[in-house]
């Protein structure tokens, strides 16, 4: 598959997982067990792969009872090449990955230049290949120049390596253009991904409208900012049948009419981020820019609807929305600071805490961070089974620790969770058999 790309290895000699609390989110499987990699595939999964059942030239790794489980699959991040270097590289924004579990990026398009020609795909591929460590899959922009005009050639994008098509943090305002580009799209069975925003109801507010606004003297931003582009979307994937994915739903009313397209039958999915179902507006607390993001942070009714969302399944994945933003932008007035967050490396413990609320189970959750962004992107990855590839996590989801900014690996440090209590630490991260990242404390 030309949209995929391994990163080096050596992928020689055969490694055994064992000991291990195995999780396969696609199958719901949950045993105690084994996994034996070879060639970048796993070969046998089950209770049958014990240390004393493996020839002696397999190298054995003791997992001493903590959860194996596919890689996570992040469908929504920003990586910095090519143009905004200073604020991410893929070798930075991978090494970051590969310490949070996360062994695929779907990588965002508003780069400088944008991903709107194949030259810009292949450029992604390459660097992603010499200095990656996990795999980077290229978003390319929905329109030329993400100008919002002309179609972008998505079949020669498509040919190129890309396998979605998005605005990046914009929404087409023209129903006309989306329309077309939804058609072209379809022709292609191509995914095209959202962001919904009505830029005129939004474009002056910095954070959710109501009273905590009104009371911190910033300008709001309306529900209805989000929910009128897509209740127009859904129309426009009735009209057309076209693959659509909402990134990023932050609001009660969002998830009705998700639910609802679902219902109808439409081919239409959704993500939302593990800020939004962690945090609400009132973390924000004395103008913390680091919470400043987009969509906003919403009341708490809103985040707890999405956490029933995700539990029920009509939130199909979680995503970091990772965006990286550097001091200079970052430590300003909250209304004038840019708006972004990191999360490669705190997505995965920061979403456990719904697991030990109680509101979601295990399973679900690495579905949400697995399987089913693999099923909509279409990407072998997101199983442990036979002749899958063997990108896997090892991770205990109890284990405590403090998150230090200071040694995330994110080049920028604005995390939202800095000095936050965690449980869930990855010790162990394969990609294609290799690994990429291995927790020696």
């Amino acid at each position: 598959m030309s949209s995929v790309t391994f990163p080096k290895g050596q992928q020689g000699q055969a490694l055994a997982l064992v000991n291990a609390r195995l999780i396969d989110p696609a199958s719901g499987m949950d045993i105690r067990g084994g996994v034996l990699i070879e060639q970048g595939f796993i070969r046998q999964v089950g209770a049958a792969i014990t240390p004393s059942s493996l020839p002696p030239q397999v190298r054995t790794i003791d997992c001493r009872g903590d959860v194996v489980a596919p890689g996570l699959i992040d469908m929504h991040a920003f990586v910095g090449e090519p143009g905004a270097e200073y604020r991410e590289t893929i070798a930075t924004a991978t090494a970051a990955a590969a310490a949070g579990g996360v062994t695929s990026i779907l990588a965002m398009p508003n780069t400088n230049p944008p991903v709107d020609d194949p030259a810009v795909v292949d450029f992604l591929l390459r660097r992603a290949r010499d200095t990656g460590r996990v795999r980077i899959l290229p978003c390319a922009a929905l329109t030329k120049g993400l100008e919002g005009e002309d179609i972008s050639e998505i079949g020669l994008l498509l040919q190129a390596g890309a396998i979605a098509f998005s605005e990046g943090s914009r929404s087409l305002r023209s129903a006309r253009i989306l329309r077309r580009a939804m058609l072209y799209a379809r022709d292609f069975d191509a995914l095209i991904i959202h962001f919904a925003e009505d830029h005129d109801l939004a474009s002056e507010g910095v954070m959710n409208e109501g009273e905590l606004a009104s009371r911190l003297g910033l300008t709001g931003i309306p529900r209805e900012a989000e929910t009128i582009i897509l209740e127009r979307d859904m129309q426009l994937v009735a009209l057309t049948g076209a693959r659509y994915h909402a990134p990023l739903i932050s609001t009660r009313a969002s998830l009705d009419i998700i639910a609802k397209a679902k219902d109808r039958g439409l081919p239409v999915t959704c993500g939302a981020s593990i800020n939004h179902l962690s945090l609400n507006e009132n973390d924000i607390g004395d103008y913390r820019t680091f919470l400043k993001l987009r969509p906003p942070l919403r009341r708490e009714d809103d985040r707890l609807a999405l956490v029933e969302g995700l539990a029920s399944g009509v939130i199909d994945v979680i995503v970091s929305d990772h965006n990286p933003q550097d001091v200079e932008v970052k430590r300003l007035p909250f209304a004038e600071s840019e708006p972004g967050a990191i999360g490669l490396e705190t997505m995965l413990p920061a979403a456990l805490r719904l697991v030990a609320s109680g509101q979601v189970t295990l399973v679900r959750l690495l579905q949400a961070l697995t399987s089913r962004p693999a099923e909509i992107l279409r990407v072998p990855q997101g199983r442990l089974a036979v002749d899958a590839p063997a990108d896997l996590i090892r991770f205990d989801p109890e284990e405590p620790f403090i998150v230090d900014a200071v040694k995330l690996r994110s080049r920028c440090k604005n995390t939202p969770f800095d000095e936050a209590r965690m449980e869930g630490r990855v010790k162990l991260t394969l990609v294609s058999g290799d690994i990429v990242f291995e927790d020696q404390i």
